[in-house]
């Protein structure tokens, strides 16, 4: 069989399991086995593939069919630009968090940055490389996912990677901050059931939010105003129905300039204040 064939077998395979985006999801899973980029393969349809590549491939289509997730069967996915380690140790990085880091950005210059809840550590580490000259300090209280964090700091950030530590949101000790970051477990547990089967392939741990999915966010914008210098942001991100809620938490431990940003579906992703 050639790689069009093969393509094309792969795609169907994967449909008839429910895979979404078949044919794209058997091109990317072809690309890594041949240690070749996607768009290459439009340039090899005519190759014939052996038995010993084919092998492999197998292996991964029936995976992807069973619904792991594509990126922990690539072993990487892509954020921001830069392409991350990725397994089930840590949350698969969503596109929305990409938004929040656009928003984080804009807000101007920082010198410190606190990332909490820093799973893989995507935040953290782009915005150690997108401003080198701040001090960005993560938190994680995985273990697991704090060494996949390191695994990428040293990956990709071996220069000026940030600070980690394991706790359970904010740091034991550390200095105020000017922007305290996080993109939290935010689904209700009874939601997570019926998440898609991928989902599931995430830990536990990096979705539920409890009982309304605003457990730890809670805990955060409570205990959050110590660790924030004057005039300090707290940006989260949050559920697509949450931002009522969240509003009136931030309210309630007397946050100013409360506002709400959409994500690229319109929803309200995004919520920013400042203490005091």
């Amino acid at each position: 069989m050639n790689v069009l064939e093969t393509l094309t077998a792969a795609t169907g395979y994967l449909e008839k399991h429910g895979v979404d985006s078949a044919r794209l999801n058997a091109e990317h899973l072809l690309a890594h086995v041949l240690g070749k980029k996607r768009l290459d393969l439009y340039l090899a349809f005519d190759r014939p593939l052996s038995d010993a590549e084919r092998a492999p491939l197998r292996d991964l289509i029936r995976a992807r069919g069973t619904g792991r997730p594509l990126q922990h069967l690539l072993g990487t996915t892509e954020f921001f630009g830069r392409s991350f380690l990725c397994d089930d140790r840590a949350l698969i990085p969503r596109p929305e968090t990409e938004q929040l880091i656009e928003l984080v950005l804009a807000q101007g210059p920082f010198q410190t940055a606190l990332d909490v809840g820093t799973g893989s550590g995507v935040i953290a580490i782009t915005l150690a490389l997108e401003r080198p000259d701040s001090r960005i300090l993560a938190t994680e209280i995985s273990p697991d996912a704090l060494e996949l964090a390191r695994e990428n700091a040293l990956r990709l950030a071996p220069v000026t990677p940030p600070d980690f530590q394991e706790t359970d949101l904010l740091p034991t000790e550390a200095s105020p901050f000017d922007r305290i970051v996080a993109n939290l477990p935010y689904i209700a547990t009874g939601d997570l059931p019926p998440l898609a089967r991928e989902v599931h392939h995430d830990p536990a741990s990096a979705l539920d939010g409890g009982p309304d999915g605003l457990a730890l966010i809670e805990r955060l914008i409570r205990t959050a105003p110590p660790q924030l210098n004057p005039g300090g942001r707290l940006i989260l991100e949050i559920g697509h129905d949450q931002s009522p809620r969240v509003k009136e938490l931030l309210q309630t431990h007397n946050y100013r300039d409360i506002s709400v940003h959409n994500d690229y579906q319109a929803n309200e992703r995004f919520v920013m204040a400042i203490y005091g």
